[in-house]
């Protein structure tokens, strides 16, 4: 029943050791030299969030970045029509940080929704404000979210957050629901001691209230370069956890470039996902790219050098000195994420700041 792993693409030895790039063929997409194409662009809106959650920042928080290093929203807007139509960018995921702490995020959200070809779009939150802004993110073009909640117990939700919101977050789900943002897909990471007690509970709630719920193993993106591997619950004890009071099956979708491995529950009674990026990498299948709040330009969420677009985007570049810019970028991806591989280091920035 375990998911059977991507891994990473194969990769010459001496690629591995910095010798110059082949040249990258004359393509308009994002293609890399492994022969992936990124089709998925997450953009972060802001490094700033409302929790404190003890596995991505400390409890007083973080040094946010400068206004004036922030892309406004009129460069998002910029930079994301980029993406859609000279790209071939179809899907677009908007993270944080918390998104909706960015006033302006609808105006972002209602001009991608413009764009043609339209992309599909989500976004990524905590989900306190979503009772206030689901109706409004619909309306301005959004088609689902993602609310990361990791516990049902209002106890536990304070000690790993530091705010004591769990009815606020559950009420932004429903309100989430009730205003078209479906399938509301749930985002939990387990830790040893903590909550790995909950993958049970967690499912047997999303199934009762129709959300999708998937399981994150725990990545090395603190602030604190504090991860220890030993506290991970990994994707093979989840779907022990999981297997000993369900039924499941493998999802017969396609997986494609989704993170997840999905399955079946109890006959079709709903879906659950397990996203094993530490222990089975699928970066051999992944399609993405990211786009910092900051106008960086990430090839891989653990990519530890970034492009710029947003210093010649202020020089007065053209939109086709920007794609061009994007595409070397891409093509310099590197094979794999490389946490098993010696020397492995932390990117400098946090997941706040990279964007999930």
């Amino acid at each position: 029943m375990n998911p059977v792993p991507l891994g990473m693409p194969s990769v010459a030895r001496s690629s591995r050791r910095g010798t110059a790039l082949p040249a990258r063929p004359d393509e308009n997409t994002l293609v890399d030299r492994f022969g992936r194409t990124a089709t998925d662009l997450r953009v972060s809106v802001t490094d700033r969030c409302n929790l404190r959650c003890s596995y991505c920042m400390p409890a007083e928080g973080l040094d946010w970045l400068p206004g004036s290093e922030l892309l406004s929203g009129a460069e998002l807007t910029r930079l994301i029509g980029i993406a859609v139509r000279d790209l071939g960018i179809t899907e677009i995921r908007f993270t944080g940080g918390e998104p909706l702490l960015r006033k302006d995020i609808l105006d972002v959200i209602g001009a991608a929704a413009e764009l043609s070809p339209r992309p599909r779009m989500s976004l990524t939150t905590n989900g306190l404000r979503l009772p206030e802004l689901a109706g409004k993110l619909a309306e301005a073009g959004l088609d689902r979210v993602n609310v990361s909640l990791d516990t049902l117990r209002a106890d536990r939700f304070f000690t790993i957050t530091r705010r004591d919101r769990l009815d606020k977050v559950l009420d932004g789900m429903a309100a989430a629901t009730g205003a078209g943002l479906t399938p509301v897909k749930v985002n939990a990471v387990l830790m040893r001691g903590v909550n790995e007690d909950e993958a049970v509970p967690l499912l047997e709630y999303c199934l009762d209230k129709g959300y999708e719920l998937r399981f994150i193993e725990q990545m090395p993106l603190d602030p604190q370069h504090a991860w220890d591997r030993d506290r991970m619950v990994t994707a093979t004890e989840i779907l022990d956890m999981l297997g000993a009071a369900f039924e499941l099956a493998p999802h017969p979708a396609p997986r494609g470039g989704a993170p997840a491995e999905r399955w079946v529950v109890d006959g079709g009674r709903g879906s659950v996902g397990v996203i094993a990026s530490v222990t089975q990498p699928f970066c051999a299948a992944c399609d993405r790219t990211r786009l910092t709040a900051d106008g960086q330009i990430r090839s891989c969420l653990f990519a530890r050098t970034e492009t710029d677009l947003r210093g010649p985007l202020r020089e007065g570049a053209s939109d086709e000195e920007i794609a061009a810019l994007w595409r070397s970028a891409m093509w310099g991806k590197a094979a794999g994420h490389g946490i098993d591989e010696a020397g492995f280091a932390q990117p400098d920035r946090p997941m706040s700041a990279i964007g999930g």
